[in-house]
């Protein structure tokens, strides 16, 4: 069943990243959906410096496409494909075995196709089109541990 949650500033945005970075272990995939500007790469910035032991800037991976990360909860993978072009420039990216041995971020996730780990949890953001600050988060998921994790992050 999906959680919709609704964010009234970057701020409420950024302590959600936080919590939910707090459950995330090597193996857990996040796939993060939404228009240019909607918040993914805010989201995914302030999930990985949470985890960092030093805070360090997190440049978004537009142009990089993957970004990795060493921190104590485990490897982390920034992944943005919204450049690519085809499934199988995922895979010459070693995406699929991050998938299995780090966390992963995820944005523009649809250019994965049928290499989508079923285990993953989707977040679509949503600008609100009356109020630029709110972000409408849905998530939704198949795997129950998704279930518990979301519960201790909210």
């Amino acid at each position: 069943m999906p959680l919709s949650l609704t964010f009234k500033s970057p701020e409420e945005t950024t302590k959600f990243a936080e919590n939910v970075g707090a459950t995330l272990q090597p193996g857990d995939v996040v796939l993060l959906e939404g228009e240019i500007g909607s918040g993914k790469t805010h989201f995914a910035r302030a999930l990985i410096q949470s985890l960092m032991p030093e805070p360090e800037d997190v440049p978004s991976p537009t142009f990089t496409l993957v970004q990795a990360y060493d921190t104590p909860a485990g490897e982390i993978w920034h992944c943005d494909l919204y450049r690519l072009s085809m499934v199988e420039e995922v895979e010459e990216l070693g995406l699929i075995d991050a998938f299995d041995t780090a966390i992963c971020l995820v944005e523009w996730p649809a250019k994965l196709g049928s290499l989508t780990p079923d285990a993953a949890l989707r977040m679509t953001l949503k600008t609100d089109p009356n109020n630029e600050k709110l972000r409408h988060l849905t998530l939704s998921w198949t795997d129950p541990k998704w279930a518990r994790k979301l519960e201790t992050a909210r």
